[in-house]
């Protein structure tokens, strides 16, 4: 009912880089998008729908579908926390939502070619965790060229979880290695110590099967 004289509350909303980003990142629809620059704008961190929808002049049920999706998706969650008089109340929390953008933005920092190296060589798109591990590599002052290699010495191996690629990485710097020159000399040291080690016993072999042992003398 409007009531004549008495004006409708209006709403006025700032669009932060952060909403941006999370529509590109999370491929947000609109109504995802409206409910999330809502509750980014934190006109009320209560739940309360019937403001939410005056607010966006948006129908309930679209708001609630927007809400919902993006607890899905791990953007917004409901957490309870006591009120003044020392009651618990629900309230919307979207802590998570700058953590992603948090996590992005850090990528963008140490640059993207390796992201899409990782997902050429793998046939397919990283998790937010595979690409907050690679930065973290990359963060921590392991090279790229030593990243690349450890993804294609596990995917040589037939092996592709980042847990393997992590202990490539661990077992290079170990030995100290800082670039894939030193990685490749020392394994092509290694594949020539086996073909060594290889025709040294095959050469033994060979000794025991010439040997006279009808005419040996310390018999």
């Amino acid at each position: 009912m409007v009531v004549k004289g008495v004006s409708k509350k209006e709403y006025k909303f700032v669009v932060t880089d952060v909403l941006l980003k999370l529509v590109k990142a999370k491929d947000l629809s609109l109504n995802e998008f409206l409910v999330l620059m809502y509750l980014d704008n934190n006109y009320s961190d209560n739940f309360e729908i019937e403001i939410m929808s005056e607010a966006l002049n948006l129908d309930t049920e679209l708001c609630l579908e927007g809400f919902n999706s993006l607890l899905m998706k791990g953007l917004v969650s409901l957490d309870s926390k006591k009120d003044e008089n020392d009651k618990y109340k629900e309230v919307v929390n979207i802590d998570n939502a700058y953590k992603v953008v948090e996590i992005e933005d850090e990528i963008e920092l140490e640059g993207e070619e390796i992201f899409k190296i990782f997902e050429e060589e793998l046939g397919r798109t990283l998790s937010q965790t595979e690409l907050a591990l690679i930065n973290g590599w990359l963060l921590s002052g392991t090279k790229e060229e030593l990243i690349i290699g450890a993804l294609k010495e596990a995917i040589f191996n037939g092996v592709t979880s980042f847990r393997y690629i992590d202990k490539i990485i661990y077992e290079w710097e170990k030995k100290g290695f800082t670039s894939m020159d030193e990685v490749n000399d020392y394994l092509k040291n290694r594949r020539n110590d086996k073909v060594q080690d290889k025709k040294e016993i095959e050469k033994k072999e060979q000794e025991v099967l010439d040997y006279d042992w009808l005419n040996d003398d310390d018999k």
